[in-house]
């Protein structure tokens, strides 16, 4: 019992399902001032005057998710402008950019997701295409990988010297550093009205998926100064989840810092994508056999940025998909970790970490491994996208995260928003059913690399459990399919994965309908009621 300890600011959850090991098969928890104090059968907690009751309506509660690599201001473009995923042949592409040219009355129009590979045209639009749907209006359309964007010639007119600039491949398509000149251009050219609407779509929109926290992945080439600060204000004074930042500039230590980043880390380039040709490989592209990519770094340079990083107290980390990428970075590692004489990796962070070539030499450096399940799900596979790039066989080695787990590697598990959708269930399933089944983990270790390990990989360690002392941050959920209005149904929907080997958490096996958040509580607070939505 828990007689004289609660608070009038308390409150019951009770009739419910909590994912915890603490108590066997508990139905209520207290949280008081933002903290948990009590977790187990209701029948145990008593009666307290003034204390608020939730009736969770035979509900699951687990803990809150964590996005690990996210753009909120890409992904608010995504959700709020035009978006091209939908999209099945060029000619229906350049159909709604038409109908959002003629909505638009001759502002800027900024969307993607468009993925050429699935068009029968195998092609991405040109300038003169984008000029005539558009009415001459300055369009930028990010390929759905985010690392290359075709643009309409009144935008390309404003970035000086584009035409002589690397990754400028003709007709208005860009990648590489031609890319960063013109999504610059092109975001700059929000007002910070616009850019704060679009932000709080992304926090509100991650908040109804079960999302209590996100890792904004900025920095000079994707976003701004301004973007980050004003991501953080946002998340201070409205109930959104946390943001924790991250600032990508090689030597940025300094900037970091004053931006109030854990790390200048993140999206530091030292690749690019698959999809868009620029993901540096150690063997060229099956389907470009004379090209394999590019680094964009020196292995020196990125040592010095290591070091300053740690001597600084800040996270290191690195964007690579590639395997020549990954290994150019533990290189790198190599270099620091002699001087320290210790693992310079510990600590620090490799995003995306696709093409992993030596999981054994990974988990020696104590990187911790922040990866995207559904890149798997959307382009893998014998016909995926990754196939046409690499070959099967090639392909079949990406994203093994039985390997990588297996040899030591942390991972981290985020969506890289908005390059596949905010939905954390569908990363666990994912990564618990890829298309080579030799790659599958468990949906107890997915939940948790996409939970607990989040907080971790933020250095937030008292976080993504929930136990008495620890901060209420979780998600309530109901059955995927079912209506709000029948929660009698709701428990016998329920069903354990057996590879979980823990009563409660749900199915999530390939056709089975995906749970649906009710509730997002961030340490006591609610930042997603499915009631208001």
């Amino acid at each position: 019992m828990l007689a004289g300890r609660l608070s009038l600011v308390a409150t019951l959850y009770r009739n419910g399902r909590i994912y915890s090991s603490g108590s066997p098969d508990p139905s209520a928890m207290v949280v008081d001032d933002g903290i948990i104090t009590w977790i187990g059968q209701e029948d145990g907690i008593g009666q307290h005057a003034g204390v608020e009751e939730v009736d969770l309506a035979d509900a699951f509660v687990t803990p809150a998710f964590v996005d690990a690599h996210v753009h909120a201001t890409g992904t608010g473009i995504a959700l709020a402008g035009l978006e091209l995923g939908e999209a099945r042949s060029l000619a229906e592409a350049l159909e709604l950019l038409d109908r959002a040219a003629r909505a638009s009355r001759g502002r800027p129009i900024l969307g993607g997701g468009w993925d050429e590979t699935r068009w029968p045209e195998q092609r991405p639009p040109t300038a003169a295409e984008l000029d005539r749907a558009s009415y001459g209006g300055s369009v930028y359309l990010a390929r759905v990988d985010a690392h290359s964007a075709v643009v309409s010639s009144s935008l390309a007119a404003v970035v000086p010297g584009l035409a002589a600039m690397p990754g400028n491949r003709g007709q208005g398509w860009v990648t590489g550093a031609a890319h960063d000149a013109v999504r610059t251009a092109a975001l700059g050219a929000l007002t910070p009205g616009q850019t704060r609407d679009l932000q709080l779509i992304a926090l509100q929109a991650s908040a109804a998926q079960g999302i209590a926290c996100v890792h904004e992945m900025a920095g000079p080439a994707i976003s701004s100064e301004a973007d980050l600060l004003g991501l953080f204000e946002l998340a201070r004074t409205e109930a959104v989840p946390e943001v924790i930042g991250y600032w990508g500039e090689l030597h940025g230590i300094e900037t970091a810092r004053r931006l109030g980043a854990v790390g200048a880390a993140g999206d530091l380039f030292c690749d690019g994508s698959l999809g868009s040709h620029t993901a540096a490989l150690h063997h060229p592209y099956a389907d470009e056999p004379d090209h394999s990519g590019a680094l964009r770094f020196e292995t020196t340079e990125l040592a010095e940025h290591i070091r300053a990083c740690i001597d600084a107290g800040l996270q290191a980390g690195f964007h690579a998909i590639g395997d020549a990428a990954i290994d150019q970075i533990l290189d790198a590692l190599d270099l620091v970790s002699a001087a320290l004489g210790r693992p310079a990796g510990a600590g620090q962070r490799l995003e995306h970490a696709e093409l992993v070539s030596d999981p054994a030499r990974l988990a020696a450096s104590g990187l911790l491994a922040s990866m995207q399940p559904a890149f798997d799900a959307a382009w893998g596979g014998p016909g995926g996208m990754y196939a046409d790039r690499l070959g099967a066989e090639r392909a079949a080695g990406m994203n093994r995260f039985a390997e990588l787990a297996a040899a030591g590697v942390p991972l981290a598990f985020g969506s890289d928003s908005p390059v596949t959708p905010l939905d954390p269930w569908g990363a666990v399933r994912a990564a618990a059913y890829p298309h080579e089944p030799g790659a599958a983990i468990s949906v107890r270790a997915a939940f948790a690399a996409h939970t607990r390990a989040g907080w971790r990989a933020g250095r937030r360690d008292n976080e993504g459990v929930l136990a008495p002392g620890l901060p209420a941050t979780f998600a309530v959920w109901r059955a995927g399919g079912l209506g709000i209005d029948a929660p009698d149904e709701r428990v016998a929907r329920w069903s354990t994965d057996p590879r979980a080997n823990i009563p409660g958490l749900p199915d999530v096996s390939p056709g089975t309908p995906l749970p649906t958040c009710m509730r997002t509580v961030l340490r006591g607070r609610t930042i997603y009621d499915i009631a208001a939505d």
